[in-house]
């Protein structure tokens, strides 16, 4: 396999708790992205990595319903899990999404994959130089760095959120960025806030019924057009990842 997709996603947010099985048209939440990461095509495989504890059963059930593979490890050494959910598969590239960016474009995605392999990065994301809406964040990297992350990494910052290891500053590795022609970043379309998600699920009922494949131009025009729903999360703004 050369590219594998790997979702994190739990039910235990402490700021939205349950938000990946929300609603959202007659589907949760984490269904919906699901749907938008298989339209991608130069990802070969997609893996829910989701924790042990019972609170997530009903995440591996969700897996189960739509036909995704799921994984399950560690709530708190997410990149323990993170490499339980890749090691079986040993791909030469792991893509990363997390759960609460409902509106992940396939067309990025597709883009982050053709930049990384372009390049021959070892790591390649659209985060470290933001100019993306705040929710179409993707990182990719070699299953290498994967293993040598989950084997040197120690600190519980690094442990939690899986990839700081991979770009800390002296580590002489090949970084790659992604950039929009237009900076965004200012922008708020990832779910941690309960109005986050009215705004979410508002763009959803806008535009999927006649297009469910809508990309991320038809996200803007909608939001320029729509601007109180553009501010239903404006005061969590500052509230970046």
């Amino acid at each position: 396999m050369n590219v594998l997709c790997i979702l994190q996603a739990r039910v235990s947010s402490t700021r939205l708790p349950g938000k990946v099985l929300r609603p959202i048209l007659g589907e949760p939440m984490l269904a919906r992205q699901v749907e938008r990461i298989r339209a991608a095509t130069r990802i070969d495989g997609l893996v829910v990595a989701t924790s042990d504890r019972p609170s997530d059963d009903d995440v591996a059930v969700l897996c189960a319903r739509i036909g995704v593979a799921c994984h399950r490890g560690s709530l708190d050494d997410v990149l323990d899990r993170f490499h339980g959910a890749a090691a079986p598969y040993r791909p030469a590239h792991v893509m990363r999404l997390t759960g609460d960016c409902p509106l992940t474009d396939p067309a990025i995605l597709d883009a982050l994959v053709a930049l990384h392999l372009r390049g021959g990065q070892d790591y390649s994301s659209n985060v470290l130089e933001r100019t993306y809406p705040d929710g179409l964040d993707a990182e990719i990297f070699t299953f290498e760095l994967l293993e040598r992350a989950w084997h040197e990494a120690r600190t519980p910052y690094e442990r939690e959120h899986v990839t700081p290891f991979m770009y800390a500053p002296g580590t002489g590795l090949h970084l790659g960025s992604l950039r929009d022609t237009v900076d965004r970043s200012n922008e708020r379309w990832t779910v941690d806030h309960p109005d986050d998600f009215e705004l979410v699920r508002g763009v959803f009922e806008a535009l999927y019924p006649a297009n469910p494949a809508f990309t991320t131009d038809d996200v803007h025009h909608l939001l320029r057009a729509h601007p109180e729903l553009a501010a239903l999360n404006a005061s969590n703004a500052h509230d970046r990842r």
